[in-house]
């Protein structure tokens, strides 16, 4: 297997290239491909009653013989025709369960049994009452069901049938009693359909009249013959298995299944189905949807609603469907359903008093729905708790508003009571989230005190210091928090689970910067600690770098933060590093807000594939995660209004700091970033001389071929045309003189990013004699998950930055 490279430079580290040619994947150095080898620390599941643990070991990165396999790109999923599951998935490798309980943390707890060879696991998901889980195993041909039991750990596999498992999420779903299972099964469905050799006629699609805009999709439906190998990977029908008597049958025939859903009690499901027209403009999750609801023997009990295509949905941010949409259960109710419906038919543009509405159907969904609260901004979701309580969010994009409050669901014409109106960009004053617990149906609801008028909130505590997560307690009479427990220096730690809020019992995990995340059961009112694992260093190498949190200043007064990593051993007076940066752009409506402090110096670095941390171990400086905001002046303005002087300014601060430090040699500084960040290396290389070189990887450079919007920016090409072309490094690809390298996977399937992208832009700087070079990694999508692409990607980095960074020859 070969990658191919594009090259205008004449000479490259260890070989030379004419033009176009191929070259065989290539191995990073040993300070990198060590830590690219180094076993990940296991990832952890605790069950809801905080009774058992399960460790999930993670295996390295698949090789690119995996991702060579065949895979079909149908209506926004990428299937595995072989084994009808997704084509890119991850897996665990290994499950092992230990008790809360036990007194070893050294435990690495009791592996699973009965398990094949090699096992690739996902898919895991506790059983309401917790004394057993289900998973699947994925195998070259077919995906199975498998189940496991806390009490013995052996593992059984469940059915002979292989599951469809080609649609988003678990293919399987537990029902309330914890004994029985619905899962999505292949159906008999014939041989696949064949494609014709010659065409019936064209393709046409056809627009009369209505407004249609529509974002850059990518992997669309495109003629008859994908439409039939869409319906025929995606159809299922549903079974029912009873895991105490064994028995297995046919519960609903084949269909194309969006969702299903048992109510709380059991004695409903709510079923969500996939029907034509398909569309080849959209993807599969605007194509028509059935809604109904079924019996538990899987009859028709009501159809509920028929919606149409979705491909007219208005384009501006906070836009949505007409008519009824998030179909679900009330998780307080036995069976309840609910659902909301635009009041401004969808369109954000549209001036109205009230945005949507709340309507509830309560069993045996004979009457007529029940019209419920209306949300002053979008919808956002609800937090169900009782008969006469309930928590409601709503959003505003332009305004970067949220609003959380409660109201009363058995109110005739329910109001409701403001509990925090806040700037989604002020993570400052954000409140954390709502903590749950399992009613008597097993169904997470709010989590009260005994007094039921207290709830419990958790969040990650952002504040100038850093972020200092927390868990506080809040008076829903008198709106008071009062704290309990707090993460404290030199620790960074993160409530995973709370146990008891009375007692004080938590679980927590516990981190510093040179030790990786392991898990503790704390009492916040006694102090008390117990150590539940005991996770090794999984980079040793990295244990004596230095690692500290940077604050500096724009020109304009915007503060701004970074990670800066130095190499072990490293002193001032060694001298000024060579420097690798790297970063994001964020844009703010709100000023104040630009200027927070974002992570904790206390974290742990981690690794992944992707990282600019790799090359403190090859001599530079790394200033990782620096910030880029990009501000609006003022409130009737918006932050890409003067993107380009910003990102310049962002990284000239950047520069001035470390130089200032006495770390970083402004004359050896490389910027980069991962796709809307290489969006901004482009930039910052097309209008700025700051750098000695850049990396972009997987970026789009060119707006016009994202017209109806990118990123944040929800202002159309032809309203303002002038601020695409500014924007867009390709317009200005005669003034980038800096080397640039481009990397980008073939298979790239983020709306907007077409591997085209980097071809283009590639091929304008080269045709203005710029020194580029781009690499078009086979297979990979819009983030690289083989080993052999990941090292090679990598080694370009590597011989990138020694070339024209690290061994740069500045002119005196």
């Amino acid at each position: 297997m070969f990658s191919r490279v594009l090259l205008i430079s004449s000479l490259m580290i260890g070989y030379t290239l004419k033009g176009q040619e191929h070259v065989t994947y290539q191995m990073p150095p040993e300070s990198i491909s060590t830590l690219v080898n180094a076993q990940p620390t296991p990832a952890v599941a605790i069950d809801a009653e905080g009774k058992w643990m399960l460790f999930f070991d993670r295996p390295s990165f698949p090789s690119i013989e995996v991702l060579a396999q065949e895979e079909l790109r149908l209506a926004g999923l990428r299937i595995n025709p072989a084994n009808n599951g997704p084509s890119r998935s991850g897996y665990s490798s290994n499950i092992k369960i230990k008790p809360v309980a036990d007194s070893a943390a050294e435990s690495e707890g009791t592996p699973i049994k009965g398990l094949p060879a090699n096992p690739k696991i996902g898919n895991v998901s506790w059983g309401p009452l917790g004394e057993k889980f289900a998973f699947t195993l994925t195998f070259e041909d077919r995906v199975e069901l498998w189940m496991a039991r806390i009490s013995d750990g052996q593992a059984t596999k469940l059915t002979d049938k292989p599951l469809s498992n080609a649609m988003p999420g678990a293919p399987y779903i537990w029902l309330p009693d914890g004994q029985t299972l619905l899962y999505m099964a292949i159906p008999e469905r014939g041989k696949v359909p064949h494609k014709p050799l010659v065409p019936t006629g064209p393709n046409v699609q056809e627009n009369i009249g209505r407004q249609a805009p529509s974002r850059t999709y990518q992997d669309l439906l495109s003629n008859p013959y994908e439409e039939a190998l869409f319906a025929y990977y995606t159809t299922a029908e549903i079974r029912k298995i009873n895991l105490t008597t064994g028995a297995d049958a046919l519960w609903m025939g084949p269909k194309i299944y969006a969702g299903v859903t048992p109510s709380p009690d059991g004695k409903f499901v709510l079923i969500e189905t996939i029907e034509k027209p398909f569309s080849y403009l959209v993807p599969f999750q605007r194509f028509p949807q059935k809604v109904v609801i079924v019996d538990a023997n899987g009859q028709l009990v009501k159809d509920l609603y028929q919606s149409p295509l979705a491909d007219y949905v208005p384009i501006a941010y906070g836009s949505t469907v007409k008519g009824p949409r998030n179909h679900n259960w009330r998780n307080d109710q036995p069976a309840t359903l609910y659902w909301v419906e635009a009041l401004d038919e969808g369109d954000a543009r549209k001036k109205v008093p009230f945005r949507d509405q709340l309507f509830m159907l309560k069993a045996p969904f004979k009457s007529a729905p029940t019209p419920s609260i209306k949300t002053e901004l979008r919808y956002g979701g609800i937090t169900w708790h009782s008969e006469k309580m309930a928590v409601i969010d709503m959003s505003w994009w332009p305004t970067r508003r949220r609003v959380t409050g409660l109201f009363n669901p058995s109110a005739k014409n329910p109001k409701m009571e403001v509990l925090f109106d806040r700037n989604t960009e002020d993570r400052y004053n954000d409140p954390g989230s709502f903590l749950l617990t399992k009613n008597k149906f097993g169904e997470y609801v709010l989590w009260t005190g005994p007094s039921g008028k207290t709830v419990y909130m958790s969040g990650m505590g952002a504040s100038d210091a850093g972020n200092v997560p927390f868990l506080n307690a809040m008076d829903l009479t008198t709106k008071t928090i009062t704290p309990l427990w707090k993460s404290e220096a030199p620790r960074y730690e993160m409530l995973t689970r709370l146990l008891d809020p009375v007692a004080g019992q938590i679980i927590i995990r516990s981190e510093s910067e040179q030790d990786p995340g392991n898990y503790f059961l704390v009492n916040f009112k006694t102090q008390e600690r117990k150590a539940l694992s005991a996770f090794d260093h999984p980079y040793p190498s990295l244990r004596n770098i230095e690692k500290q949190d940077v604050a500096y200043t724009r020109n304009d007064g915007v503060k701004l933060s970074g990670k800066l990593y130095l190499p072990a051993g490293y002193k001032p007076s060694d001298g000024p590093l060579p420097v690798l940066m790297w970063a994001y752009p964020n844009e703010f409506k709100n000023l104040d807000a630009a200027s927070q402090r974002k992570g904790s110096p206390y974290e742990f670095i981690r690794l992944y594939s992707g990282s600019p941390v790799f090359w403190v171990t090859r001599g530079y400086a790394v200033f990782d995660d620096i910030s880029m905001p990009i501000v609006a002046p003022n409130a009737e303005a918006e932050p890409n209004d003067n993107f380009i002087e910003q990102l310049v300014a962002n990284a000239a601060a950047a520069i001035d700091v470390l130089e200032q430090m006495g770390v970083g040699d402004r004359n050896r500084v490389a910027i980069g970033g991962h796709s809307y960040g290489a969006f901004m290396t482009a930039n910052l290389l097309a209008h700025s001389s700051l750098f000695a070189a850049g990396i972009a990887r997987s970026g789009a450079y060119n707006r016009t071929l994202t017209p109806f919007g990118f990123q944040s920016e929800d202002r159309t090409l032809w309203e303002a045309p002038e601020l695409y072309m500014q924007m867009s490094p390709y317009v200005f690809a005669h003034q980038v003189k800096t080397p640039l390298l481009f990397i980008h996977g073939e298979a790239d399937n983020n709306p907007g990013t077409f591997p085209m992208q980097s071809e283009r832009m590639f091929n304008a700087i080269k045709g203005h004699g710029g020194t580029t070079r781009l690499v078009m990694l086979p297979h990979e999508s819009h983030g690289y998950s083989s080993y052999e692409s990941v090292n090679h990607m990598l080694w370009e980095q590597d011989a990138w930055l020694e070339r024209w960074v690290k061994n740069r020859q500045v002119a005196q």
